[in-house]
Parts: C-alpha cells; sequence; structure tokens
C-alpha cells in the first residue's frame, strides 16, 4: 500500500547486506563470518559499569539531559587528546564533532557534500555501508583497484585526469587508508603523502575513515591522512566500536571548523544530539586510560584471531584462491576462481553451518562477484578454524 506513496529517494535506499546475512544467521547453527563484531572479551565491562554508576551518582543531570549538537564540551576535548594520539594535532574542540557511530558521520558528510551527478572517487573493493549512502546521492562513480599496499595511486591519478579531460571533474574521494575494510590494507607514509599531493594538485576532497586506526597489530602504523593535511582538505571520521563498545553508537568527525558548522545544522534536522550518557561513559574511559589500557589487549586477541585464519585458509583453501593478509583490523578478503558466484554461493554456505559476506557489495558497480569478506574477530578460535574447513569444501564443490 504504501509504496505509491514514497518519494523518489526512497526508492533509492538499500539495505545492508550484512544485516540481511545477520537476520538469515539469527538463531540458526552457523558460524557467523559474516559481521563486523568485536571479539566480546574486548569490552572492558568492569571499567564501565564503574564509569556508568559514577555519573549516576556525581553528575546525572549531565549524563541525563539533553546537550549541544555537536556534543559535550568536555567531551569533545577528550576527543582531541584521543586524536593526538593518531598524530592529529593542531586541532581544538571546534574541529571535533560527536556522532551517532562513525555511520551517521558518512551519511552526514556524503548528504552534505555530493549531488546528483558529481563525480565521486571510491576503492575497489570498498565500506559496502558507505556505497549505500553514495548510491543514494546519485553520483558519477570513479572506482579505483586496491592493490597489496592500499589504493593503486597510478590508476587514481590515470582515472582523475580522463575524467576532467572528459568535463567531469572529481569532487571527492572515500578512502580507508588503514586496515582497509574489506580489503585489510595498510597505505605507507610515502603513499599518503602522495595521494594528498594527488588530492591538492587536482583539487579534490578526501573523506578518510579510519575506523580501524588504533587496531593495527603488525609492522608499521603510519599516521592519517589527517595528521598530514596541510589545507584543511581532509574530513576525518572514526569510532569507538572497535575500541570500547559498538553498543554505544558512537563515532566523531575531525574537519575544518567551517565544515563542523554544517555538520551541526545537518544533525540539528536528523536527531538534536548524540546521546549524552554514552559520550560521558566514553568521555571518562578516555581520561581514566580505559581505552588506552584495551588497545593493546584488542590488538593481541586479533592478531592470534587473524593468524589461526590465514593458517586455516592456507591449509584447506583451494590454490587458485589468493587473499589479504591483513596487518590491522578485522577482515581477510579472499578471490576465488572467476566462474564462482559467490553470492549464490551463500545459501548452500549456510545450509553447511557457516556465512560470509559475498564480496560485490563491496564495489561501486557490484562486480568482484567472485570474491567474499571474512571475519576473524568474533568466532571464537575453533569455530575459525571449523568454518574454514566448511567453506573450502563449499568452495570446492562450486569450482
Amino acid at each position: 500500500m504504501f509504496e505509491r506513496f514514497l518519494s523518489k529517494d526512497a526508492a533509492l535506499l538499500k539495505g545492508s547486506e550484512i544485516r540481511d546475512i545477520l537476520k538469515i544467521t539469527e538463531g540458526k547453527n552457523v558460524i557467523s563470518l559474516a559481521g563486523g563484531l568485536p571479539a566480546p572479551d574486548t569490552f572492558p565491562v568492569e571499567e564501565i559499569k564503574k564509569i556508568t554508576q559514577d555519573i549516576l551518582d556525581n553528575d546525572p543531570e549531565k549524563g541525563l539531559q539533553y546537550t549541544a549538537t555537536a556534543g559535550i564540551s568536555e567531551f569533545r576535548r577528550e576527543l582531541v587528546n584521543l586524536s593526538n594520539k593518531r598524530g592529529i594535532t593542531g586541532i581544538n574542540d571546534r574541529n571535533v564533532f560527536a556522532t551517532v557511530g562513525s555511520q551517521e558521520a558518512l551519511f552526514m558528510i556524503f548528504n552534505l557534500l555530493v549531488d546528483p551527478g558529481d563525480v565521486v572517487i571510491v576503492e575497489m573493493p570498498s565500506y559496502l555501508a558507505a556505497l549505500n549512502i553514495l548510491r543514494s546521492r546519485k553520483p558519477i562513480f570513479i572506482g579505483v583497484n586496491v592493490k597489496e599496499n592500499g589504493l593503486d595511486l597510478d590508476e587514481l591519478e590515470t582515472k582523475i585526469k580522463k575524467s576532467i579531460s572528459e568535463g567531469k571533474k572529481p569532487k571527492l574521494l572515500y578512502v580507508i587508508p588503514t586496515a582497509q575494510n574489506p580489503a585489510g590494507t595498510t597505505m605507507n607514509l610515502s603513499d599518503r603523502k602522495r595521494l594528498l599531493e594527488i588530492a591538492e594538485n587536482y583539487d579534490i576532497l578526501v573523506v578518510e575513515d579510519d575506523a580501524y586506526g588504533f587496531l593495527v597489530f603488525d609492522g608499521d602504523n603510519p599516521p592519517p591522512l589527517k595528521a598530514l593535511d596541510k589545507s584543511g582538505r581532509v574530513i576525518y571520521t572514526s569510532t569507538f566500536s572497535k575500541i570500547l563498545a559498538p553498543g554505544f553508537r558512537l563515532g566523531w568527525i575531525v574537519a575544518n571548523e567551517e565544515f563542523i558548522k554544517n555538520v551541526e545544522m545537518y544533525k540539528q534536522n536528523v536527531d538534536l544530539h548524540t546521546p549524552s550518557f554514552t559520550q560521558m561513559i566514553a568521555m571518562e574511559a578516555i581520561k581514566r586510560g580505559v581505552i588506552e589500557r584495551q588497545i593493546p589487549k584488542i590488538r593481541q586477541i586479533y592478531r592470534h584471531k587473524r593468524d589461526v585464519m590465514l593458517d586455516a585458509i592456507n591449509k584447506y583453501f583451494p590454490k587458485d584462491a589468493r587473499w589479504s593478509k591483513p596487518v590491522g583490523g578485522m577482515f581477510v578478503f579472499a578471490w576465488l576462481d572467476k566462474k564462482i558466484d559467490t553470492t549464490k554461493m551463500l545459501e548452500e554456505a549456510v545450509k553447511r553451518g557457516v556465512a560470509y559476506v559475498p564480496g560485490a557489495s563491496f564495489y561501486y558497480d557490484y562486480s568482484g562477484r567472485n570474491t567474499m569478506r571474512l571475519n576473524f574477530s568474533y568466532p571464537t578460535e575453533s569455530d575459525l578454524e571449523k568454518a574454514i574447513q566448511i567453506l573450502s569444501s563449499v568452495i570446492k564443490s562450486f569450482s
């Protein structure tokens, strides 16, 4: 009945494939490699209990009352301190903005910046929820392949030049330089500097998604693009979902003060402000060193689980498959034989007791149908081994 009443924009909305898979597997005896769920043993439960009680005992009004749209001022100052730990300096509380997870941050950023017909550059593959937001804005996409060390910068520059020559100047680049979701790649420092040079030369805005910046557990962890940004060209987002608890739905933006003012006006029309109570819990978790103590534990757990998954993949996967060797984050991305469609294969995998995310949705044009994203952070070690063994048998039956 309601379809005839919906706006034209509503027809462009697309559900999250990951959420759909979680619904399919709920209540079933299925090992899920699909979601990006943190390991529950990384949640600092006792510390959160103590902080929560302290807030209710000592400052209940601030925690339970409305607050400013940009966020509690003291919390934003702590966000400045947390951003400093990622190498982002020279900012103050007017450059940061509290959001309902980094998902809301991306939603507001793309709705503020992208008009239909604008040229937007994305990685191939890229974060599917960000792609779904962008698709609803009806841009012209330019896809640039991700190599072993991240975005292919030669291809990026070639495609920018081609687009400009066709009268279509790119406006924005969305990029995940560190522990890329889903590919698991991390750009080195020299490539980060070159990417910013390209953005400067062609006057392109950069939206940097740094959801996994604190979760690099192998090798170097170069500073984010925002830390190298000299002209205020980079709009940076991050989240507490991976370093504290995803149930708080808490993230933040770091950007030029002028842009932050636009975000503030937009958010006033979306949800007034980010919940005060979760802001105060996160603020205290920063001040009391809870997050700083948790990060090394999370890295250790995820490094070990990644190794378990990679060892199992190496042992059981067909020899013609290839896969990423992530130095951080939560995911391994795999490329199978070109004739395998991982979307069609998913039903059989679920029947046999394992779920994953088919890779097509991580490509703006739904190519990459022979790819899949595998999560290692949530399942137990024994389930990781078992899941890969089952998945390998499914892959071989489709080969």
